[in-house]
């Protein structure tokens, strides 16, 4: 059994979390979500607190269903009430972003600007080369992150491009510098 699906949920202050015809329907400040149960899993809302069980003790199919489903419904709680952000770096000379509405308009060395469209329910901001990405649903923000980071990532020799904010870089050494230490 899951040591992460027998713990219990604490619902937030101001959500509200209803249960109806297996989907888990959690309402806040930040907006709605919902996440459809699996099959064979349940929940149980009462006293501001959520269990998450299998309907048959042990049941191999849905076993790895157990903790995925507390930990997404504890996800789409943290959503609602406080949301989730993901922060984004961009290094090297002239590399720059700009949001405007629910586009990022990126310069990173290219010939052109790349335009990047937010999907619905996140939202951009940018301050000193930092864009944060901010949205209620986990995956999305981190998806969106992540496709923000592909369109330059960051290369091994000089570090320019677009990083996570704490990622470390391996960094490797340049031809001049294997060429001194092969001597």
């Amino acid at each position: 059994m899951s040591k992460i699906g027998k713990k219990e949920i604490i619902i937030k202050e101001g959500v509200i979390v209803v249960l109806e015809n297996d989907v888990v329907r959690a309402t806040g400040p930040k907006g709605t979500m919902l996440f459809p149960l699996p099959k064979g899993i349940k929940i149980n809302i009462e006293n501001g607190k959520i269990n998450v069980s299998q309907k048959k003790e042990n049941d191999p199919e849905t076993k790895a269903l157990f903790g995925l489903t507390r930990a997404y419904v504890a996800n789409i709680i943290t959503g609602v009430s406080t949301g989730f952000e993901r922060k984004l770096e961009l290094i090297g000379v002239g590399y720059r972003a700009q949001a405007s509405g629910s586009s990022l308009t990126l310069s990173v060395g290219f010939s052109h600007q790349v335009n990047f469209k937010a999907p619905e329910g996140v939202t951009f901001a940018v301050s000193e080369n930092i864009i944060t990405i901010f949205g209620a649903d986990k995956v999305l923000v981190g998806n969106t992150a992540a496709k923000i980071r592909a369109i330059r990532p960051p290369e091994p020799y000089k570090g320019k491009g677009i990083k996570y904010v704490g990622e470390k870089i391996r960094r490797k050494a340049g031809k001049a510098a294997k060429a001194v230490g092969a001597k």
